[in-house]
């Protein structure tokens, strides 16, 4: 059986991270989440932990060489598959991924600028790390999370205005993958009901 190591890619909004979780649930392999292992780290007390707090309440992105070391000491502690989410972003990142991981695995959820936008600004997220959608993901309790059953919230930067903002740096920063991933890449079409997504992405991964 192939051993999965993936990496998830979209731009904001278009449910790479609950398509990451269900993925990674399926088939029994790894899921990595920069922002998860960052929300961790930021409240670990090391000094690490201490510098990324800094940083993320600052408004301010992890630079490189810290997110790159976390990834490699992450992946250096897992024997079998596994799926990367929120990294990389950047050509640089995957050229230093390159150096330490083999991914055989690139897949992209492709969803429409005016799709997105309107998605994002239907966010809610929780405390814990869920989040939720008006439109495509509602909670079971209005604004209240079924994990923990904490208020959700809506994040500042997902103002309509702030969203536009947030696909331009996307588009700079994180689109020039696809071309250097072209080889292994699979396109799957976002625009669609959750389960819909999961259903093509598991034909893709048979």
């Amino acid at each position: 059986m192939k051993t999965y190591k993936i990496v998830i890619l979209g731009p904001p909004g278009s449910g790479k991270g609950t398509q990451a979780k269900m993925i990674a649930e399926k088939y029994g392999i790894e899921h990595i989440s920069t922002g998860d292992i960052f929300r961790a780290k930021r409240g670990d007390g090391t000094e690490l932990g201490n510098k990324i707090k800094e940083l993320i309440d600052n408004g301010n992105f992890v630079p490189d060489d810290i997110t790159i070391k976390i990834i490699e000491e992450k992946l250096g502690s897992i024997e079998g598959g596994y799926m990367l989410d929120g990294f990389p972003r950047t050509i640089p990142q995957a050229e230093a991924l390159k150096g330490f991981a083999d991914i055989n695995m690139v897949i992209y959820i492709d969803v429409k600028d005016e799709v997105l936008v309107s998605r994002l600004s239907s966010r809610l997220m929780c405390k814990c790390g869920e989040s939720y959608n008006k439109i495509t993901k509602k909670p079971k309790k209005d604004n209240f999370c079924d994990k923990c059953n904490q208020e959700l919230y809506q994040r500042e930067d997902e103002t309509p205005e702030v969203v536009q903002e947030r696909l331009k740096i996307y588009k700079e920063k994180t689109e020039p993958l696809l071309d250097f991933y072209k080889d292994i890449l699979v396109r799957v079409d976002g625009d669609q009901p959750i389960n819909k997504v999961f259903e093509d992405i598991k034909k893709v991964l048979s």
